[in-house]
C-alpha cells in the first residue's frame, strides 16, 4: 500500500491568478481545489448551486468570493463570469468540477436520468467553458481551463453508462476546445481521477463498490481529494505551459 503523504505546503504556483472553481461546496474535489488554489496564492471565486454549503466553504477559506451557480442555467453561468470579473477584474483559470453521478443499469435508465447527468456533467462543462473562454479572449488571451473528467470515460463500469458517456464527452470537449483557443494562448486540459474518497461519493456509490475499487488499486487505497487537486493546480499553473488538449489520469489503476 502506498502511504498517504503529508499535506503539502503552498509554493505560490498560482500567485495573483484569478481562479474560478465550479461545484466547490461540500468536502469533495471542488472544495479541495479551492483550498489548494488559495494556498498557492490565487484569488479564488467559488461557485455551487447549494448556497448554504457554498457560504460555509467561503467562510472557512476566508478571502474568497462566492457566487451561486447552477451550471444547467445559462443565466447563472453568465452571472458567475460577470461576478468574477466585477470582483477581480479578470479570469485567469477555470476549474470545471461540476458533475452528477448515480448508478443505474442502462436497461432501467430513464430519459430523465440520462439527460440530467449529461446536462450537468457534460453540457454544464461546455456552458461554463464557453463563457470563460470568451472572457479570456476579450482580455487579450492567455489563461488555463482544467476540466474534471473520470477514468470511466475510458473504461467500462456497470451501471455508469450515463456518467461514463458524459465524462468521455468532457475528454473530447477538452481536446477540441484546446485546438480552438490555442492561438489565443489559452490552454485546456483535464484530469481523470479514479477514486477519491469524500462523504458525497458514499451517498451515490455502494460501499461494496468503493471497497472493491480501493482493493484493486495499485496504491491499495483511494486518493484524497487534495491529491487530485494538486494535479489540477499543476495543470492550471505556468509549470504546465506546454500541456494542452491532454487528459491526465490521476489514478493508480490501469485505465
Amino acid at each position: 500500500m502506498i502511504p498517504l503523504p503529508s499535506y503539502p505546503a503552498g509554493r505560490d504556483l498560482l500567485r495573483d491568478k484569478v481562479v474560478v472553481v465550479t461545484a466547490a461546496a461540500g468536502t469533495g474535489i471542488g472544495s479541495a481545489v479551492a483550498r489548494r488554489c488559495v494556498e498557492e496564492g490565487a484569488r479564488v471565486v467559488v461557485s455551487d448551486r447549494h448556497e448554504r454549503r457554498l457560504a460555509e466553504v467561503a467562510a472557512e477559506l476566508g478571502e474568497v468570493h462566492a457566487v451561486p451557480c447552477d451550471v444547467t442555467a445559462e443565466d447563472d453561468v453568465t452571472a458567475l463570469v460577470e461576478g468574477a470579473v466585477e470582483r477581480f477584474g479578470r479570469i485567469d483559470v477555470l476549474v470545471n468540477n461540476a458533475g452528477l453521478g448515480g448508478s443505474r443499469s442502462i436497461v432501467d435508465m430513464t430519459d430523465e436520468e440520462w439527460s440530467r447527468v449529461v446536462d450537468v456533467t457534460l453540457t454544464g462543462t461546455f456552458r461554463v467553458t464557453r463563457a470563460v473562454l470568451r472572457r479570456m479572449i476579450e482580455q487579450g488571451g492567455g489563461g488555463a481551463v482544467v476540466n474534471n473528467a473520470s477514468v470511466v470515460g475510458w473504461r467500462a463500469q456497470a451501471e455508469q453508462a450515463h456518467y461514463a458517456a458524459a465524462k468521455a464527452g468532457v475528454m473530447a470537449l477538452t481536446r477540441c476546445a484546446a485546438v480552438d483557443v490555442a492561438r489565443h494562448g489559452i490552454r485546456v486540459n483535464a484530469v481523470a481521477p479514479s477514486l477519491a474518497t469524500h462523504p458525497f461519493l458514499a451517498k451515490v456509490t455502494s460501499e461494496e463498490l468503493l471497497e472493491d475499487l480501493a482493493r484493486t488499486s495499485v496504491a491499495g487505497r483511494a486518493a484524497q481529494p487534495w491529491e487530485v487537486a494538486n494535479v489540477i493546480v499543476f495543470l492550471a499553473s505556468d509549470h504546465a505551459s506546454y500541456l494542452t488538449g491532454e487528459v491526465v489520469s490521476v489514478s493508480s489503476q490501469h485505465a
